[in-house]
């Protein structure tokens, strides 16, 4: 399991008041990227002000037009309104997918809660097909639990 070692790294980053917010989730982006094989872009969403949008927070992997993104576009847009995991195992097969890169195959988005209220999302793509599993989406719902307790 990948997953189980990366846990305490995680809280050692969501812990470091050293850094800032920003730099402790960018940490977390550059962690899951280079560790888990099939995450290929890294990032978070976070609902801007009281806007029915999502602006891109820090994220690794390659640049993305996608900066701001009105609730109910796209996957992150979809997980905005819904308030549900999405996992997608062929973004060909959306109708209302965004394409960020012509790399990327699968994706799956996390919505974080702060106080029961969905105020941003972690979104990772992957160039494989179907890659993720119910182990990343409780792993991504243990990585969205932390990063909610600093935001």
């Amino acid at each position: 399991m990948i997953f189980e070692p990366l846990k305490p790294q995680i809280e050692a980053i969501v812990s470091n008041q050293n850094n800032s917010v920003n730099e402790r989730l960018l940490n977390i982006c550059k962690l899951l990227e280079s560790n888990i094989p099939h995450y290929n872009w890294v990032g978070f969403y976070f609902r801007n002000g009281k806007k029915e949008e999502l602006i891109l927070g820090p994220y690794v992997g390659a640049p993305t037009d996608h900066t701001i993104i009105p609730f109910g576009k796209g996957i992150c847009g979809q997980v905005a309104l819904s308030n549900k995991n999405f996992v997608v195992p062929d973004v060909t097969a959306q109708d209302n997918y965004i394409a960020c890169s012509i790399t990327v195959k699968a994706e799956i988005v996390i919505p974080i809660f702060v106080n029961g209220e969905n105020i941003g999302q972690i979104d990772i793509d992957s160039n494989t097909y179907d890659p993720f599993t119910e182990a990343d989406e409780r792993f991504l719902e243990f990585v969205c639990e932390k990063v909610a307790s600093i935001l």
